[in-house]
């Protein structure tokens, strides 16, 4: 091994040895405190993954509830877009029949006018 290489070595040992120490150290002041706070955080944690199925769950019921209504409501207004459609048709045939009426009465009139007026 090089110079370097072996310094390298011993630092990385050095470091090892230090960050064990210190986990040794603060297993001593604050083990069974640690050991609390880690179980009430595993136990929070179990609690955010339940309540967060519990909002999935809600949110894909709310989706299919939307989506139903959303069908139903595309349904209702198709259903009324037709019948006015028709309606309109049917007062378009009403309007037609009443121009082609006043045309003939005018006709009419004017024939009798014509008539009347030859006597």
């Amino acid at each position: 091994m090089t110079k370097k290489n072996e310094s390298m070595f011993q630092l990385e040992d050095k470091i090892e040895r230090s960050t064990s120490k210190i986990d040794i150290i603060k297993d001593l002041i604050f083990g069974e405190t640690m050991e609390a706070y880690d179980h009430e955080i595993e136990k929070l944690k179990k609690e955010v993954y339940k309540k967060k199925e519990a909002l999935e769950d809600i949110i894909d019921g709310v989706r299919l509830d939307l989506n139903a209504s959303i069908d139903s409501i595309s349904s209702d207004v198709d259903i009324r877009i037709t019948e006015l459609e028709k309606n309109l048709e049917n007062k378009i045939e009403d309007i037609g029949e009443a121009t082609v009426n006043k045309k003939i009465l005018g006709n009419l009139l004017i024939e009798l006018g014509r008539k009347i007026g030859d006597k």
